[in-house]
């Protein structure tokens, strides 16, 4: 029970901070109170336990998205929980039965000037760090503005420095960027080794 007042606390939070600003798609307490509820049931995992939503991402989308695309998800968690993702060779993993393709990524951080903030129309960004340490930023879409054409699946912004909130991965916990989700990935940490293994996935987003 603890558990549960304790993931509703850090979802209201995310709540709080999104109030001062647009992050996120906008959900009602209720909506979020029944995905934190359903998060932590775990009915989602398909055998999958070495990690849990990061506390900024939205939990209602997570709990829509799963049920309206219940077999994507499945077929990705199932993987990930049979896989050793430390061992799997680097590149493109087609997952048989599905559209889905896992991206394993070895690669380094960077400077946040080097780094290009996104977001994806059609896709969701599911972004697992197993190995290292990545820093996310998420930003404020009214003082955000687009800064080129849409190419499919991408659009990159100009944003306030100042409205960006950064969070750095740790291994029990994986990030998930809906559409509404502006985000910047593989940002420099304050850690010395800059090195890291993500894999990523592109679920598709169902209205």
């Amino acid at each position: 029970m603890r558990k549960i007042f304790v993931l509703l606390a850090m979802a209201m939070m995310a709540v709080a901070v999104s109030a001062q600003g647009v992050y996120t798609k906008s959900v009602s307490k209720k909506e979020l109170k029944t995905a934190a509820k359903w998060v932590k049931k775990g009915e989602w995992r398909n055998g999958f336990v070495a990690a849990s939503p990061h506390e900024s991402a939205n939990l209602a989308e997570f709990c829509s998205q799963y049920q309206k695309n219940k077999a994507q998800w499945d077929a990705m968690f199932e993987w990930l929980a049979k896989t050793d993702l430390l061992a799997i060779p680097k590149g493109k993993h087609p997952i048989e039965g599905t559209g889905l393709v896992a991206s394993v990524e070895d690669s380094e951080n960077q400077e946040l000037s080097k780094r290009q903030s996104e977001s994806h129309y059609k896709h969701i960004d599911f972004q697992y760090v197993v190995k290292g340490t990545e820093r996310f930023g998420i930003i404020e879409h009214e003082t955000s503005k687009e800064n080129c054409k849409y190419k499919p699946d991408v659009m990159h912004y100009d944003y306030d420095l100042s409205l960006a909130r950064f969070y750095d991965s740790t291994p029990d916990r994986f990030f998930l960027f809906f559409p509404d989700d502006w985000h910047i990935a593989k940002v420099k940490t304050d850690k010395e080794d800059q090195a890291i293994r993500v894999v990523v996935f592109k679920l598709d987003y169902v209205e």
